[in-house]
């Protein structure tokens, strides 16, 4: 990944692109500590995995279930791993999975009352962790920072 230290900001004249290669690595840097300590929390709470809360976030915000296919494509993992946690949480009567119109090559998954009720407890100690985690960056800069990734995000989707 990153092969040695680079100069800091400001030695010398470093070109723009020297600048937004540190914001990566400090981004990246920074998304691993927060999940590191998110995956940490998630197994001694409540015994589960990060992308285990992610399937059940994905199904909590569509009630109404989703497509096999399109939880894949939503969390951008293959479908065999969303198989396993899906299979998991319908065995455990946390979801349930039903075909699609009779075609038995597809099946909807949705949470169940019991899933939708523990997502609400994790949800709830999640976002109190990534309060703690990053309790030191103010209201304004959080927003500022957001709604410049946000941009970054809509002027990169745009190139694809």
């Amino acid at each position: 990944m990153v092969s040695g230290p680079l100069p800091a900001a400001g030695e010398g004249s470093a070109p723009d692109s020297k600048d937004r290669l540190r914001l990566w690595i400090r981004l990246l840097r920074a998304s691993r500590i927060i999940e590191a300590e998110l995956r940490e929390r998630l197994k001694a709470e409540f015994d589960t995995t990060l992308p285990r809360f992610d399937v059940m976030a994905a199904l909590y915000r569509t009630p109404e279930g989703m497509m096999m296919s399109d939880l894949s494509r939503y969390l951008l993992v293959s479908n065999g791993n969303v198989t396993g946690i899906v299979d998991r949480l319908v065995s455990e009567g946390h979801a349930l999975r039903a075909q699609r119109d009779g075609d038995r090559r597809t099946s909807i998954v949705r949470l169940t009352n019991k899933g939708r009720t523990l997502f609400q407890a994790m949800a709830a100690a999640h976002e109190g962790w990534v309060d703690e985690v990053l309790g030191d960056v103010s209201k304004a800069d959080a927003r500022r920072l957001t709604s410049m990734l946000k941009a970054f995000r809509s002027n990169w989707e745009e190139r694809a």
